[in-house]
Order: C-alpha cells, then structure tokens, then sequence
C-alpha cells in the first residue's frame, strides 16, 4: 500500500495566502494587461500632475514617471502642438497622450489603433482627472496628427 501524502494542498494553500499576504503589506499590485509602460513628464511639484497618475495607476496602467521642471523639451520633441498643451506629457503604444486625458480614452486609443500621433485635453479643465473639484467644467479630448491636423475625440 502506498503512502500519499494529505498535507500538500494544506501546504500549497498556506503558502499561497503567505504569498497574497506578503504582496499586499508590500504595497505591490500585479502588472497591468496593457503590453506597454505609461511613461509621464511631470513637474514634481504639480499637484494635479501627481493626481493624473493615481487615476491611471488606478485604471490599471503601468506608470513610469520622470520627474523634471522643464516639460517643455518632451512637448517638442513628440510634437505636440502648442495650443493643445498642458501641464503633463506622457507616451504609451506610440502616442502622445497631453495633459488631462481620462484612462478609458487612452484604453480605448490603444485598442482601436487610428491614424493619428497623440490625444490631448488643453489647459487644465475643472473636472478632468487629477482636476477634480468644486465643479465640473465640460471639455473636449482632442485628437492631432504629425502634420498638426486636430480634431475632437471625445467630450467630457
């Protein structure tokens, strides 16, 4: 007659809530499904900026931020016309996502793939995410091209 031995669930269910644990005390979430990083240019003195990202983390992105007084260079460098400018940049898939935008318009720019450089929400509108408040202003999401052609992507 053989031996087998009952404790292995036991200890594989021990180990596995020692494990659940360990992640939540550390503060640890696991990675988000989206494939690639959210990378952000932020003042590391801007409130809102530090807001904006909670919502993306929040939403499930993965967010890398770079913390620099001068956002300015990144702008230009990704293109992103000066009358749709804010206060953050950041980058994920090959996009340029200016200022306010809320995650499930990023979510959805990085499921439907169109034909164009980045999303923008300009200035910072009360209400937006990072931006909340008081009240609720209503604002668009607009969308820009490498040659600057611009357009309305979604309103708020």
């Amino acid at each position: 007659m053989s031996k087998t031995n009952s404790n292995k669930p036991v200890l594989w269910t021990v180990l596995s809530l020692a494990l659940a644990a360990t992640i939540l005390m550390l503060g640890l979430q696991p990675r988000t499904s989206l494939a690639e990083d959210l990378v952000v240019y932020k003042s590391p003195t801007c409130g809102c900026c530090k807001k904006w990202v909670k919502h993306m983390r929040d939403n499930g992105f993965n967010v890398v931020v770079h913390e620099q007084y001068n956002v300015t260079p990144k702008k230009d460098e990704y293109g992103v016309p000066r009358r749709l400018r804010s206060c953050h940049t950041a980058k994920i898939g090959g996009y340029v996502v200016e200022g306010h935008v809320p995650a499930d318009v990023v979510k959805q720019l990085l499921e439907e793939k169109p034909a164009i450089a980045g999303l923008a929400v300009p200035g910072m509108p009360m209400g937006s995410p990072g931006m909340e408040g008081f009240r609720k202003d209503p604002y668009d999401v607009i969308s820009f091209t490498s040659t600057g052609k611009t357009g309305i992507h979604a309103s708020r």
